[in-house]
């Protein structure tokens, strides 16, 4: 049982440090108790880099601290360490709210400013008011998908940035590289959900994709559909429509307010 803990623990750290590495959130300096716990974490755990530790109202003061894009909780004297999700149940029986998902969303929100738009291509639907930037495999049946809910969403502008997986779809860097080869690589898109034909071109022009691959690790998103909102959060998988809608909607909204706020002198 001893053992298969700490080759649970090796492994979930392992998946942290890498994590860590490709993520471009700085790494924090606390002070006080925070720093202490920190550097207890550190000596038991030399490998790790903490990119985030801030003291909690739960269980008596629990710390909550980001390995990579990992949230996992402590005590100060860190005798004890829970991986998992921490939900508020105050509400049962009509639901409980994952604070360990909201919290990890919200340290882990890029700053869409450093998006280099020039790698995507962007379609607009309606008034384009909303924004989704998405990172979408060509090949991923989850992404097939997104783009079926995209189509019976409106009011959005959609940047597109190619990443295909390699290890998982082989045909999926052939078939990237001629959608972005295309004269209009939007319809090229399109298309091909539609039609399942690419475009007719050897897609040996120059493309972005690698730098499009790094610049997702670095945001911490690693596999597809990937989809970074408006106010910079981060969302996965092939979302109902509703979901989708509703976070949308959320972002833009979050995203006004922070603009605003920032406009006052």
């Amino acid at each position: 049982m001893k053992n298969s803990l700490k080759i649970w623990m090796l492994a979930l750290l392992a998946w942290a440090v890498a994590a860590n590495a490709q993520s471009s959130t700085p790494v924090e300096n606390p002070t006080g108790e925070a720093a202490e716990v920190k550097a207890l974490l550190q000596k038991k755990f030399p490998e790790a880099s903490i990119r985030h530790i801030e003291k909690t109202p739960y269980f008596g003061g629990l710390y909550e601290v980001l390995l990579g894009d990992q949230m996992i909780y402590t005590n100060k004297e860190v005798t004890h360490i829970l991986a998992g999700a921490l939900y508020d149940a105050r509400d049962m029986p009509n639901g409980m709210r994952n604070l360990t998902d909201a919290r990890t969303r919200e340290l882990n929100r890029v700053d869409v400013a450093t998006l280099p738009l020039s790698y995507s291509f962007k379609r607009v639907k309606g008034n384009g008011g909303r924004v989704l930037y998405l990172f979408s495999d060509i090949e991923c049946p989850f992404c097939e998908r997104i783009e079926q809910t995209l189509r019976d969403i409106d009011d959005v502008t959609i940047y597109t940035f190619l990443l295909p997986l390699d290890s998982l779809h082989p045909n999926a860097m052939r078939k990237s590289k001629t959608i972005w080869c295309a004269k209009d690589r939007a319809k090229a898109w399109e298309a091909y959900y539609a039609t399942k034909k690419l475009p007719d071109n050897k897609g040996d022009c120059e493309t972005p994709i690698e730098k499009i691959q790094q610049l997702a690790q670095g945001y911490g998103i690693r596999g597809t559909p990937g989809m970074i909102l408006a106010d910079g959060t981060i969302l996965s998988g092939a979302l109902p429509k509703e979901t989708l809608e509703s976070e949308l909607s959320r972002a833009d909204a979050a995203a006004t307010k922070t603009s605003s706020a920032a406009k006052k002198p």
